[in-house]
Formats: structure tokens, sequence, C-alpha cells
């Protein structure tokens, strides 16, 4: 596999995938132990929203994935809509 195949293919989403799983982890122990940084909690939405993205893309890079995507698609939607609403609440 070359470069260009790589980057074609739904691994690099794969990996993608991986480091934001890694990153919620590590936001979620930081907190925990040292009561620091942000809560998961408070950035959970944001986290759901992207992972829903990858997820879309690669489902996007696969053969027949469209189904797939669109219900990706639409779960990033309502991910980044709540939110939105939880932040917009938290000004008001």
């Amino acid at each position: 596999m070359n470069l260009e195949q790589f980057y074609q293919g739904p691994l690099v989403v794969d990996i993608a995938i991986g480091f934001i799983t890694l990153e919620a982890l590590l936001l979620w122990a930081f907190h925990k132990f040292t009561e620091r940084g942000l809560a998961l909690a408070d950035c959970m939405l944001t986290i759901l929203s992207g992972a829903f993205l990858m997820l879309a893309l690669r489902c996007a890079l696969t053969p027949e994935g469209w189904p797939g995507m669109a219900l990706c698609l639409v779960a990033a939607g309502i991910a980044h809509g709540a939110d939105l609403r939880s932040r917009w609440r938290n000004k008001a």
C-alpha cells in the first residue's frame, strides 16, 4: 500500500477515530485524577459530533456505504445541535 492508497482508504479514518477515542480517554483520566481540565461531560457532545463525522467519512470511503454515511451525518447534526443548545443555555 502506497501513501496515496492509504489516504484514499478507510484505514486513515480508523486511525483518526482511534485518536478521538484516545483524546476522550485522556481528558477523562486527567480530570478524574487531577480534578483540573475539562470534564468529559462538558465536551462529550463535541467529541461525539466529530466522531460521527469521521464515521460518515469512513462509510463514504467504502463501497455501498451511503446508508451508514447518511445515518452518521444525521447523528453528527443532532450531537452538534445538542451541543449548541447546551452552550446557549449556559450563557443565558
